[in-house]
């Protein structure tokens, strides 16, 4: 994840139920070990009570008791359906889908080289592009997102770059201007009226001759 998982803040730790985390680095739909041999033999289950590792349906005959879900796949991206994974975890501020008729969630980041034209509102971590009303893209989204140590460091980044960008901004406003200035004239061109600008004709000169009497 962009976010990192790494369990480097203990005190975050005990936010989350002890599952989530293995939950989110397991990887799925791979061929059991186990059950190699069974048409069924994908590993799309996951145990909260074992947390070890992904398991087939197969696999849950071991696991009567216990609380497993299921996981799915939506483009290639792990997705759980909000209705299993609510009953043990808060999702909320995590935006949800509609995927064959039943609202999903998505395990981890799924990357997103930028955000589309008009959009106003992202993933708090990944800046993906999400509805107004969500704050994050998935669930791993969220336990990096919601982390002190986040927090800490986005303020920092959000407080220097507000400075660093007001300083370009005026920068780049104030070249606006005297671009824009030194492309205006300071006052406006006289206006020409040809018709009075042309020079009168002056007294007709006559020709050294024309003064001249013959006479007869």
């Amino acid at each position: 994840m962009g976010g990192g998982l790494d369990d480097d803040d203990g005190v975050e730790n005990n936010k989350w139920p002890l599952w989530l985390r293995p939950l989110l680095k397991t990887t799925f739909f791979v061929q059991c070990k186990v059950h190699a041999d069974s048409h069924k033999s994908e590993c799309n289950m996951y145990c909260l009570d074992c947390m070890n590792g992904a398991l087939c349906s197969l696999c849950l005959g071991s696991h009567r008791d216990h609380r497993a879900i299921q996981i799915r796949r939506s483009s290639y991206h792990d997705v759980i359906r909000v209705s299993e994974i609510q009953k043990y975890l808060d999702i909320t501020g995590v935006q949800t889908y509609i995927i064959n008729s039943a609202r999903i969630v998505f395990l981890n980041e799924r990357p997103q080289p930028r955000p589309g034209k008009g959009v106003t509102n992202t993933c708090q971590v990944c800046e993906r592009s999400l509805l107004d009303s969500f704050s994050f893209c998935s669930l791993g989204c969220k336990i990096v997102g919601t982390s002190k140590n986040f927090r800490k460091r986005k303020m920092c980044t959000d407080t220097d770059g507000s400075d660093t960008e007001g300083s370009l901004n005026g920068i780049s406003n104030g070249y606006l201007k005297s671009r824009i200035q030194s492309f205006s004239p300071s006052t406006p061109p006289p206006t020409v009226n040809y018709r009075t600008a042309k020079r009168r004709k002056g007294v007709p000169h006559r020709s050294p001759m024309g003064g001249l009497i013959i006479e007869y």
